[in-house]
């Protein structure tokens, strides 16, 4: 239901804490025998997602909170091995997603809800966006590698219950 009083900081840490609920039933799926399998050759494994979610996570935090570009400016011409690094252990990436989530929330509010109008702007990666709209983009890329570990999960045999029950 809308809520008119409702900013845009607060929506984003509802709508985040609702992503990361969804997320954690599916992490809770993976299995360490899953970690390292991967659809096809150049395909990211699990493991490699997992890494993945919460390396960009905050990378992209650092651009819409502080102007800091360091996360895409290795990106951007190196490719997302090159930021990731190689997954540890599950249980060690599943710790660094929780930890990076919290932090994330921790950042958001405190931040004040003005700022989330500020532009980020960086002219060599061809990049300018609100702070806000960066901010949401967290969500969505969740959301997007959330599904894909379903994917990987139900192609491993794992079934993977939808989120809302149909009728």
């Amino acid at each position: 239901m809308y809520n008119p009083r409702m900013d845009l900081k607060d929506y984003f840490l509802k709508q985040k804490e609702v992503v990361r609920g969804r997320t954690r039933q599916v992490l809770g799926l993976v299995r360490p025998e899953h970690f390292g399998w991967r659809p096809e050759k150049d395909a990211l494994s699990v493991g490699e997602m997992m890494r993945h979610l919460w390396v960009s996570e905050e990378g992209v935090r650092r651009v819409a909170l502080e102007g800091n570009f360091a996360y895409f400016e290795t990106r951007v011409p190196k490719g997302l091995r090159a930021v990731t690094g190689l997954p540890r252990t599950l249980e060690e990436e599943t710790g660094d997603i929780e930890r990076v989530h919290k932090e994330t929330l921790a950042a958001v509010a405190a931040w004040p809800v003005e700022r989330f109008d500020e532009e980020r702007a960086h002219p060599g990666l061809g990049f300018r966006r609100k702070a806000g709209i960066i901010l949401l983009g967290i969500n969505d890329h969740e959301i997007h590698h959330r599904a894909q570990l379903m994917t990987y999960l139900r192609m491993l045999g794992t079934p993977v219950p939808e989120a809302v029950a149909r009728r």
